[in-house]
């Protein structure tokens, strides 16, 4: 649905994206009903705002009850089986999100990128690169990563590229896809969420699963499970890898297609899996935005913020952020970049995932680790239960002690990091919250 006026629309929740989805509809003629799961006092400024424009707004118990008109646009934390939803479906009422409008009216080229880990490194690099190739007026990021799109649509024309970072929430729903689309990698995550690894796993695939004719798929052919999506992707879509075929590293030197394209050692991000997302965005636009361009990024990009983020160096120890170490998979990357053993903060919200492989890389790459937040308990166990050779292990459940605690453990020539293997949400908003906060304390000393 793309005409709204004189339409009902009910959007569910008030956050970041569906405050300007909710301006978008009211500019564009459709009566508005607002839901939100909070209270509404606990609603934002912004969201409180535009409430007030809104023909209907229910908020806190009861928020899903009796959806009526003629499209719902379900927030991404919803699941899509929701009874409520799934009540107004059979009552003949588009669900959809606001994802999903903006693929339906984006004139131009979409980018879309997805995985377990290196998603927002993956996205941010290829921006620049296509941003470099056709000018910052003509390409654009959004989706799970920055400002949302949507309000930017009407500025868009057949020649703009639209980068995207898609997360599982938005591309479960999803019967759209990108015209360029990579999987960084697959690992369990989110298990909070999804019934099992099966539909994670399935979520992914929307990513591709409906493109138009000509579009490309970009693998990641050393992860067992993104490889074995290949079978699914269309026929008529371009399958290209990147690792263990297609775009290669041998000696030093990224290839792609059997032609040398970047230096590693050019690579100003630390560690392996930043020359690994590079490879995957050389399969994805290196072809568009060249060899040049692509170095010059690698030459000066030193990354983005909660991401292996130096904070300071103070009396011989250096601290570093990087809060959007959201799952195992993506400690463990964090901790591989260092030379040395850091001190390591970990733990947050639990998404029932096991802890086992965080142990083992804990086990191995941590001098010492302080544990806090919900999963304290789960992690601690998880170490107690390997073999071995085990770095120190503090518990301090309180985040604000937990990396007072740490700081004050370290010695001159010591590494500090925040590197949690959990999700924030046991005591933070968000992973850029608990960033902030850990940024806050450590410039604080």
């Amino acid at each position: 649905m793309v005409d709204f006026k004189n339409k009902k629309a009910v959007v569910i929740g008030l956050g970041i994206s569906n405050v300007p989805l909710i301006n978008y509809l009211l500019e564009h003629g459709a009566s508005v009903s607002a839901r939100d799961r909070s209270e509404f006092e606990k609603l934002s400024d912004e969201a409180k705002k535009v409430s007030a424009k809104c023909g209907e707004v229910i908020c806190g118990d009861g928020y899903l009850e009796d959806l009526d008109g003629d499209v719902v646009f379900r927030t991404p934390s919803l699941r899509p089986d929701d009874p409520h939803l799934l009540d107004a479906e059979r009552r003949g009422i588009e669900i959809t999100s606001e994802m999903e409008l903006f693929f339906e009216l984006c004139p131009g080229k979409i980018v879309g990128i997805t995985g377990s880990d290196g998603k927002t490194t993956s996205t941010t690099l290829t921006y620049m690169a296509l941003s470099a190739k056709f000018g910052s007026e003509n390409v654009w990021v959004g989706g799970n990563i920055g400002a949302p799109l949507l309000p930017q649509v009407e500025k868009m024309n057949a020649s703009s590229w639209a980068v995207v970072e898609l997360s599982n929430f938005q591309l479960i729903s999803m019967k759209r896809s990108p015209d360029y689309s990579l999987i960084t990698n697959i690992a369990p995550n989110h298990l909070d969420f999804h019934r099992d690894m099966d539909e994670y796993i399935e979520s992914k695939t929307h990513i591709f699963r409906y493109q138009k004719p000509g579009s490309r798929v970009v693998l990641n052919s050393k992860n067992e499970i993104t490889r074995g999506l290949a079978p699914l992707v269309p026929e008529t879509s371009e399958l290209l890898y990147f690792l263990g075929s297609g775009t290669v590293e041998s000696d030093g030197e990224i290839f792609r297609e059997g032609r040398p394209f970047l230096s590693t050692g050019d690579i100003l991000l630390p560690g392996r899996h930043n020359v690994e997302n590079y490879m995957g965005v050389i399969a994805l636009v290196g072809d568009i935005a060249g060899s040049e361009i692509i170095t010059e990024i690698a030459r000066t990009f030193k990354g983005v913020r909660h991401r292996i983020q130096l904070i300071r160096e103070k009396d011989g120890i250096k601290y570093y952020n990087s809060s959007i170490d959201s799952s195992p998979t993506r400690t463990a990357a964090c901790l591989r970049s260092f030379g040395e053993k850091p001190i390591v903060i970990c733990g947050g919200y639990d998404k029932h995932i096991p802890f086992g492989p965080l142990a083992d890389v804990l086990c191995e790459k941590a001098k010492r680790v302080v544990l806090t937040g919900a999963t304290m308990g789960a992690i601690r166990r998880a170490l107690d239960e390997k073999d071995g050779e085990k770095p120190e292990i503090l518990e301090v459940p309180d985040f604000t002690e937990a990396v007072l605690t740490a700081c004050r453990s370290a010695e001159r020539g010591d590494t500090v990091v925040l590197s949690p293997g959990c999700a924030s949400f046991d005591a933070f908003r968000n992973f850029e919250e608990r960033g902030d906060r850990f940024i806050e304390i450590i410039e604080g000393l």
